[in-house]
């Protein structure tokens, strides 16, 4: 069964940073593509980052492009594995609920998210 489940959000004034993970289980976390995208109040999602399964490609929605840092953690033969959103010089616009997401986008699988508000 697979499970993500995200962590690290919070309250952060503009500039500042977070840095959020994703422990990822139930199916070979190494084998797949990983990302991010998240919802703001009343918007569609909208895709982030994606990863390639080495780590070794990433590609960034140019809202977020220079500020976010996607990167994971593989543990080869083992079912699970970690993904982080390290995200710099943080704006309100920033503000909503962040989910990490299983495969290339579009994909149909992603946890239920942590909540990121950007606010002085």
């Amino acid at each position: 069964q697979v499970q993500l489940v995200e962590s690290g959000g919070g309250l952060v004034q503009p500039g500042g940073s977070l840095r959020l993970s994703c422990a990822a289980s139930g199916f070979a976390f190494s084998e797949y593509a990983m990302g991010w995208v998240r919802q703001a109040p009343g918007k569609e999602l909208e895709w982030l980052a994606d990863i390639n399964r080495a780590g070794t490609s990433t590609y960034y929605a140019d809202s977020v492009k220079g500020r976010f840092t996607v990167s994971r953690s593989n543990i080869e033969g083992v079912a699970e594995g970690t993904l982080y959103l390290q995200m710099n010089n943080l704006k309100p616009e920033d503000t909503a609920v962040y989910h990490c997401t299983k495969g290339w986008w579009p994909s149909n699988s992603w946890g239920q998210g942590t909540q990121v508000t950007v606010s002085s």
